[in-house]
């Protein structure tokens, strides 16, 4: 791990740092946090070098001990790699540098089995677990949660099995990974603020439920997550396992919603809402990345690849991976805001990109709901019975032309012919663009 010259974003973020080392009780390097003290002891942010102090592991819920011979379904070791049965190249040395293995000396992770270069992972400051995901999540109702939750506040949306449940980023901006159960599925709702992504999984791991907790450690800016079964490490915005026993393995992809409060109580009346009650203090509602998705042209923060230049970083982008075409597709916020509606086809994929105004910005202003308004999106498949069908925006709502229903963000038919139908929901992000393209770098930007 190398360490950065501090830029015009990095003093930018030394009071988030500060707030959130002052949160879990400890720096990285030992020492208390100073009002006003910008020079910080941490490795990604300070002008000077530091000493980076191991952090204790986690409770496992599996005493055994990492070994490359886990791996029962990978061939011969050859040349320092394997591949995986899922076709993923593994290294099968163990070549961090001195001060990440400082960093990293108490935990139980097999650090022989990896996919990424280890020089690509950086300290993002708060230990492994300094901060705090939520395993055993609290919820209430909509109109207990509207006593605290502005209407256009975001939220992440998830409905399986016929259960909704609402994640409000007011509170995950602060956990970043939820642990939970909805409608008998195991499920993990993620939020990474310095890349604007909320993406959730199945948390099901060989066909059995894991739970997960923060690294403390970055690549591209992006949330590296662990479970606590093996202490792999999983990239959150691939949901791909990067180092550890679990390495080359992939967690499912689950639909979701990143909408308003307003638009879930609309969609799902009887959904129910995360609770503040988390048993950690926090000040929810206040945004700790303020002003950072308008940094006009500086380095996203702890972000040190080469930047896609076809958009500006912090554009966000409705993003589409379409497996069996083989694209990577992203339709800039700038251009669906304007239409409303993408009627679109990508391969021999028919798909569809809804876009409305009434949800502010999570990394906007110092206050969540006093940020500015950037809408929400949506993505479906816009078959219906066989039949395609393409859309125009209303007002806040969505008719499609071929027979005059209306239809919601979520793609309920709401009124009109179709009335009760739900367009099938094609998994989708809503992304900073410099994030994306890190990851996916073969993209093609929706040009209109």
């Amino acid at each position: 791990m190398h360490l950065l010259k501090p830029t015009r974003i990095m003093w930018l973020f030394i009071p988030l740092l500060t707030v959130l080392f002052a949160a879990c009780g400890r720096f990285s390097g030992g020492n208390e946090p100073v009002a006003g003290n910008t020079n910080v002891n941490i490795e990604t942010a300070a002008p000077t070098p530091v000493t980076l102090t191991p952090q204790p592991p986690p409770t496992k819920t599996s005493p055994s001990e990492p070994t490359v011979t886990d791996q029962a379904d990978f061939p011969t070791d050859t040349e320092g790699q394997i591949v995986s049965k899922n076709g993923v190249v593994i290294f099968t040395q163990d070549d961090r540098s001195q001060s990440f293995r400082s960093l990293t000396s108490s935990w139980n992770t097999n650090w022989q089995l990896h996919t990424i270069d280890y020089d690509d992972i950086l300290s993002g400051g708060p230990p492994r677990d300094g901060i705090p995901s939520i395993d055993n999540p609290l919820f209430i109702s909509q109109d207990e949660a509207a006593a605290w939750l502005a209407g256009h506040e975001p939220i992440v949306a998830v409905a399986l099995n016929g259960e909704a449940r609402a994640y409000p980023l007011q509170i995950l901006t602060w956990h970043e990974i939820v642990n939970d159960t909805i409608g008998g599925v195991p499920v993990i709702v993620t939020f990474c603020p310095l890349c604007n992504s909320a993406i959730v999984f199945e948390r099901l791991v060989d066909g059995e439920p894991v739970t997960f907790g923060t690294s403390g450690l970055l690549r591209h800016s992006d949330l590296i997550m662990y479970d606590r079964q093996t202490e792999s490490l999983w990239q959150q915005f691939t949901g791909e396992a990067i180092v550890g026993d679990q390495a080359g393995n992939r967690l499912t992809f689950l639909p979701s919603s990143l909408i308003s409060f307003d638009d879930f109580r609309t969609a799902y009346p009887e959904g129910m809402v995360l609770s503040r009650e988390t048993g950690i203090n926090r000040p929810y509602g206040q945004n700790p990345y303020a002003g950072y998705d308008t940094i006009d042209g500086a380095d996203p923060f702890l972000f040190r690849g080469q930047l896609d230049g076809r958009l500006p970083a912090v554009e966000r982008v409705v993003t589409v991976s379409l497996a069996e075409v083989g694209l990577e597709v992203a339709y800039p916020y700038s251009v669906l805001s304007a239409r409303g509606v993408i009627n679109d086809e990508q391969g021999s994929q028919p798909l569809v990109v809804f876009h409305k105004p009434g949800t502010v910005s999570a990394l906007g202003a110092a206050q969540i709901a006093a940020a500015d308004d950037v809408g929400a999106t949506g993505v479906f498949n816009p078959v219906v019975d066989g039949q395609r069908l393409t859309f125009t925006r209303q007002g806040d709502v969505f008719v499609d032309n071929e027979t005059g229903t209306t239809w919601s963000i979520v793609g309920q038919a709401v009124e009109g012919p179709l009335a009760g139908t739900q367009l099938e929901p094609i998994i989708h992000g809503d992304h900073f663009w410099f994030a994306w393209a890190a990851f996916k770098p073969e993209t093609v930007i929706y040009q209109h």
